[in-house]
């Protein structure tokens, strides 16, 4: 069994494994917003992307532009959520929140994104458990800095399921934030892991 495999295996087992492909396609999440739009972020920047917005987030980061997903939103079964990702005609999808990985059901949303053939990425906040997304999936995984005000949130064993094709990113607040994370990219290996990303938060950094 190669890697992926096995991954794939942990992932089903993660979600519900037993459940028919309908009783999936039926499983509801609640939904922020679908949009359509060009990626903003990470290595991806520029690609004509649907956006698939969950609802709720267990962090409160200082830095946080999407406070209006923390609630709200409206229940969408993954079956809905497809064809409204269908009708924006684009290859990506990224997933994200919020906090994606707060739904249970978003492993079963991301298999079925990756099941109708889209390249998917996750983007999630670094502090729920990444080991049930599915292989064909993108990670895109924060690692919070002081000044988000949740470095205490980060689930350092994430770091051992990340793989070369995923990502990881810091937002930087102010210098501090920036000495600190260039630490823990050295401490870590991170650089050896995967691709790293340093995105400065709105407004100025280094005064």
């Amino acid at each position: 069994m190669s890697d992926e495999d096995s991954a794939n295996s942990t992932a089903r087992s993660k979600r519900g494994g037993q459940r028919s492909v309908a009783e999936e396609l039926e499983l509801k999440l609640r939904i922020s917003e679908i949009f359509y739009s060009l990626q903003g972020e990470t290595s991806r920047v520029g690609l004509p992307t649907v956006f698939v917005r969950l609802t709720g987030c267990p962090l409160r980061c200082t830095y946080c532009d999407t406070t209006y997903a923390f609630s709200g939103g409206q229940n969408m079964s993954i079956a809905q959520i497809l064809e409204e990702v269908a009708r924006r005609h684009a290859r990506y999808v990224t997933v994200t929140g919020g906090e994606p990985l707060a739904q249970a059901n978003c492993l079963n949303l991301l298999c079925a994104l990756c099941d109708a053939g889209y390249e998917v990425s996750l983007e999630t906040g670094g502090a729920l458990d990444v080991s049930g997304v599915d292989a064909r999936v993108v990670k895109v995984l924060d690692i919070k800095t002081p000044a988000s005000g949740e470095v205490e949130k980060n689930l350092w064993s994430n770091l051992a399921v990340m793989t070369a094709r995923d990502e990881i990113k810091f937002v930087l607040c102010d210098e501090a934030d920036y000495l600190w994370a260039r630490q823990v990219l050295r401490e870590r290996g991170l650089a050896g892991k995967c691709a790293v990303l340093f995105s400065p938060a709105p407004g100025p950094i280094f005064s």
